[in-house]
């Protein structure tokens, strides 16, 4: 496994393997791997002959100084792991390769203010921006990223389908711990009764699922059950429940063709996301979370 620093580095390299053929496939992270980021590198091998995975702790989608400060890194452990999934090249930049004198954003306003987007103002146009940087510079035919960033992953499709990047984007299935806890970077702050009452985010997804396959699919009648529920793990504060189009990512009273149940919710000072794709077919629902 190869490790560079800048991208006329890694732009050599990516020559080589066309002249070889090899399909391209790429994984962006911010680092401190974990079981779901190797998830997106399997399902990356499935569809290309060359991995690529970068770490770079964007600071532009920040809200708050002190996230970005306390970010966990650990750069040898990725290393490790990342080399035992089958990536061939980590592109690992600091911030004078990746930004010099930035004037550029990417955004997609109507779809970035809604979620995730509502409390953390310029976090979507930070993430744009980086990812469609990283595509120019890898140029992958396709890469990967993770259902449990539904907002991401589904601006991202956006962004690649009116800017005509020509790479197929893959949204690849949540990976959970035993106890259903979606996984995250961020789950190392959990501590105590916080990690253990967190799974109550899950369980309300399941009883989302349970409603709807009963019949009920209102917002009006599945958001407060989700509440409910999540409620009863005594988290600090709510940040969310809420059920949108998958299309628009704008909030819906009655799930559509393809929805998106997506909720966000503090344990200690810790924020968690979590949500499930419903799609329709036929008259029955199916649940992905």
């Amino acid at each position: 496994m190869k490790i560079v620093n800048t991208i006329k580095d890694l732009r050599n390299e990516i020559a080589l393997q066309r002249r070889n053929d090899n399909k391209i496939g790429f994984v962006p992270t911010m680092g401190y791997l974990h079981e779901g980021h190797l998830s997106l590198v399997g399902i990356s091998r499935q569809h290309s002959d060359y991995q690529v995975m970068s770490i770079f702790v964007n600071k532009m989608q920040f809200n708050d100084p002190k996230d970005y400060t306390t970010y966990p890194r650990d750069y040898d452990r990725d290393f490790a792991l990342a080399k035992d999934a089958g990536v061939d090249l980590i592109f690992l930049p600091d911030d004078s390769e990746m930004y010099q004198n930035r004037l550029t954003y990417v955004d997609i306003e109507m779809m970035t203010n809604h979620l995730c987007g509502a409390t953390r103002p310029g976090h979507f146009r930070g993430v744009l921006t980086v990812v469609a940087k990283l595509f120019n510079i890898v140029q992958p035919d396709v890469s990967v990223f993770g259902q449990k960033d539904i907002q991401q992953a589904v601006i991202i499709q956006k962004m690649v389908k009116d800017l005509d990047f020509p790479v197929t984007i893959i949204v690849a299935p949540i990976i959970r711990e035993p106890d259903g806890l979606a996984m995250s970077s961020r789950n190392v702050h959990l501590k105590g009764d916080d990690r253990t009452n967190a799974v109550v985010i899950y369980k309300s997804l399941q009883k989302a699922e349970e409603l709807i396959h009963q019949g009920i699919v209102q917002s009006h009648t599945l958001i407060p059950a989700i509440t409910d529920i999540i409620t009863s793990g005594k988290p600090k504060k709510i940040d969310y429940v809420s059920i949108v189009d998958y299309e628009t990512l704008q909030p819906i009273e009655t799930l559509k063709e393809k929805s998106v149940i997506a909720v966000a919710a503090f344990f200690g000072p810790t924020r968690l996301i979590d949500n499930m794709i419903v799609e329709k077919r036929g008259e029955m629902y199916t649940c992905v979370y």
